[in-house]
């Protein structure tokens, strides 16, 4: 299960973040400890050097920016194995549709240590997967949406009333559209405290506008993918102009060229957000 160049190296870590008991070969892949608070939105996105998180042309652009980095793999699993819940919206989900939002999917080799893990956090075997579609115009046969929590639309609710598997449960929302606050809060009403969302630039910079989002991974991958007039690449917040929201650096570690970035949100300053 080693890492292929070695343990992510340690950069810059804040002194009072927190900390879970990891299995040991988790913390000696990360390079040292890793935590979150006890209730947390975080999101987690792998990005070029110049900004670019979605290449629309290419489905699933993620492992495209990444270059099918390892290490990132590696992130991406843990950060899924610390969740009560993963969040993604329609885009994202149309774009990979045939994933599992699931740590063992994403970084196999360390199956047996996320299970550990989770049991050590009295977590299910499973994050439940979460799915933000206003439309609802979802292919209900995507292996995903077993068991999936759906937040709809009225018109959405209609379109998979009957069509979505029978194991997933379909809300649909008073209000069009979608209101996240009330997602989230539906999610911390069934005991989600601890919710990942990986996806979109669309969703993330909606959860920011709303001053929700807490937490911020950022995987910088070393290349440079460039923007052509009309090519419809997306940076990692997409829609909402956020007027300088700040954030703080917490974390930083490096794995080959690799940057691996942790950002906290500053509360209340993204109130000053606008719709695009």
């Amino acid at each position: 299960m080693p890492l292929a160049g070695g343990p992510l190296d340690r950069l810059f870590e804040r002194d009072n973040l927190p900390r879970f008991e990891l299995p040991p070969r988790l913390t000696a892949l990360y390079g040292g400890a890793f935590g979150l608070a006890p209730s947390a939105l975080y999101a987690n996105f792998v990005e070029s050097v110049d900004g670019t998180v979605a290449l629309p042309e290419a489905g699933e652009s993620g492992h495209i920016i990444s270059g099918d980095n390892q290490a990132d793999r590696f992130v991406m699993g843990l950060l899924r194995a610390a969740a009560s819940a993963v969040l993604i919206g329609a885009g994202t989900f149309r774009a990979s549709p045939g994933h599992l939002w699931t740590a063992e999917r994403i970084f196999p080799s360390a199956a047996s240590e996320f299970a550990e893990l989770r049991r050590r956090l009295g977590l299910p075997s499973q994050p439940q997967f979460v799915l933000v579609s206003g439309s609802g115009e979802l292919d209900a046969g995507a292996p995903a949406l077993t068991n999936a929590l759906i937040f709809t639309t009225a018109e959405g609710e209609a379109k998979l009333r009957g069509v979505a598997p029978p194991s997933a449960r379909v809300i649909a929302s008073g209000a069009d559209p979608i209101a996240l606050p009330w997602v989230l809060e539906r999610l911390r009403a069934e005991g989600h405290e601890r919710v990942l969302t990986e996806g979109g630039p669309s969703l993330v910079g909606e959860l920011i506008a709303e001053n929700l989002l807490d937490e911020l991974f950022v995987t910088v991958s070393p290349r440079v993918f460039g923007r052509a007039p009309g090519d419809e690449r997306k940076s990692l917040v997409h829609g909402v102009q956020l007027l300088g929201t700040p954030l703080e650096l917490t974390s930083a570690r490096r794995h080959g060229s690799h940057l691996f970035l942790r950002y906290e949100l500053e509360s209340g300053a993204s109130g000053r957000a606008s719709r695009v």
